[in-house]
């Protein structure tokens, strides 16, 4: 294994904390990797990581090293980056992380529609509600909806989406529709996350936000799993207008309480830090940009995406 190989394989087991998962990441075995970090620290004279059964962490001369690997293995790419970059033409692979709701309604059909328009791209979409640092897990761009984490990494705003509270009428005809927020106390509400008899949801009144306890009587980590459950007259929700957008336009939901609804989401382009830009990742977040738009219409584009 040649130094830079070695130095990217380090780099690897110190974000990762396992030589298994950098093996399994940089497609190579775990005696390689192994190898390819002893040879370094042969060469450097000095103990690069710590091993324990469960755990790899650096030593203060690892942490050091790892710092300017990540620096060095940056300049390299940026200089390869920029010399295919003389074509402008983005090529390759472009791995593509997004939130599960948000990637099934919209990221597929769009991803679809970009490749059509970028044939030499080759696009790898993984599609999960949990966070992921674009670095460790050698991804290009991730989408995020909502606040984000303090964290190194670059972000772009790609759009945004308005908050609902939606329920079916045949729920509202049966249990009548709160007038206040302070009504919801007595509803049975669907709410995004693990079972608890109540939540609490961030609501508006009166131009101050708070928080408001709400009983759930069904809770879900999925948004498509719970408009299901309004839509069916299960209880009152609180959604992005994203998912439940096309169903109160449909009839099948109705917007309640609409001036105490939480502020918009945020939906944004995370990549990594200290990175040249590459063509594939700059065209793809234009792409986005361009086809949501500063203030989407989620019912027309849930239309012209069927």
């Amino acid at each position: 294994m040649d130094k830079l190989d070695a130095m990217a394989a380090f780099v690897r087991v110190v974000a990762s904390g396992s030589y298994a998962e950098a093996a399994r990441r940089l497609g190579l075995t775990r005696s390689a990797v192994s190898k390819g970090v002893m040879e370094l620290e042969h060469d450097l004279g000095v103990r690069l990581l710590d091993r324990t059964t469960r755990r790899v962490t650096p030593t203060e001369a690892g942490l050091a090293y790892y710092e300017r690997c990540l620096s060095i293995l940056a300049q390299v790419e940026e200089t390869e980056q920029q010399v295919s970059r003389l074509h402008d033409e983005p090529k390759g692979v472009l791995k593509i992380n997004g939130p599960l709701s948000f990637g099934t309604l919209y990221l597929g059909k769009l991803v679809a529609e970009f490749m059509l328009r970028y044939q030499d791209l080759r696009v790898e979409l993984s599609l999960t509600d949990r966070y992921i640092d674009p670095l460790e897990e050698g991804v290009d761009v991730t989408l995020r909806i909502g606040i984000l984490k303090d964290s190194s990494l670059i972000a772009r705003r790609v759009s945004s989406t308005r908050m609902m509270i939606v329920a079916s009428p045949v729920y509202l005809k049966a249990n009548g529709t709160p007038k206040a927020p302070a009504d919801l106390a007595g509803h049975r509400c669907l709410t995004y996350g693990h079972t608890t008899s109540m939540q609490k949801w961030s609501l508006t009144d009166a131009g101050k936000t708070s928080s408001r306890a709400v009983g759930s009587c069904m809770a879900s980590t999925n948004g498509d799993v719970l408009r299901d459950a309004a839509v069916a007259g299960i209880g009152i929700a609180l959604l992005p207008e994203f998912i439940v957008g096309p169903d109160v336009a449909a009839g099948r939901l109705r917007s309640i309480l609409p001036k105490h609804a939480p502020a918009d989401l945020e939906i944004h382009a995370l990549y990594a830090p200290n990175r040249y830009l590459a063509a594939k990742t700059r065209v793809f977040i234009d792409f986005l940009v361009e086809k949501f738009g500063k203030k989407p219409d989620w019912n027309s584009l849930a239309r012209d995406l069927a």
